[in-house]
């Protein structure tokens, strides 16, 4: 297994650092998440940046993974994957009413759950190398 590079924007903790601190616990455990799963697989780096202004991680074989909390919905946070694919459609088909899911785009988090993390951690995996996986009919889940 290679040593994960997480190469990461110091914009990056500026966001972090702004969540209110209820959210900022569930937010870095998001991240820290994000960040094991890369560990646990044989990715050899993993970009840490934002992309609309929201923390995103992108590998080389996958598909960019966002997440974020927003004022106007404060008692939930998500992570987001790219709507046109066809992650989210199958995360609903494998796990079926575990999540919560936001249309084709997001896996939304109520503050006051215990995440799935075995699940979570799958999903994660899945989006990390989409590419990778995409001709699967589960993408390998």
């Amino acid at each position: 297994m290679a040593k994960l590079k997480v190469y990461s924007k110091p914009e990056v903790n500026a966001v972090f650092a702004k969540y209110p601190a209820g959210i900022s616990e569930k937010m870095q455990h998001l991240r820290k998440l994000v960040i094991k799963v890369a560990e646990e697989s044989d990715l050899e780096s993993l970009e840490e940046c934002l992309k609309w202004g929201e923390p995103s991680y992108i590998s080389k074989k996958g598909s960019t993974i966002r997440m974020d909390w927003k004022p106007k919905y404060p008692n939930q946070y998500a992570l987001y994957f790219q709507c046109s694919s066809r992650l989210v459609a199958t995360f609903k088909l494998v796990f079926g009413d575990l999540f919560k899911y936001e249309g084709n785009r997001a896996l939304v988090f109520s503050l006051d759950e215990n995440l799935p993390e075995l699940e979570l951690k799958q999903c994660i995996n899945t989006a990390l190398f989409y590419h990778q996986r995409k001709d699967s009919l589960t993408l390998g889940l």
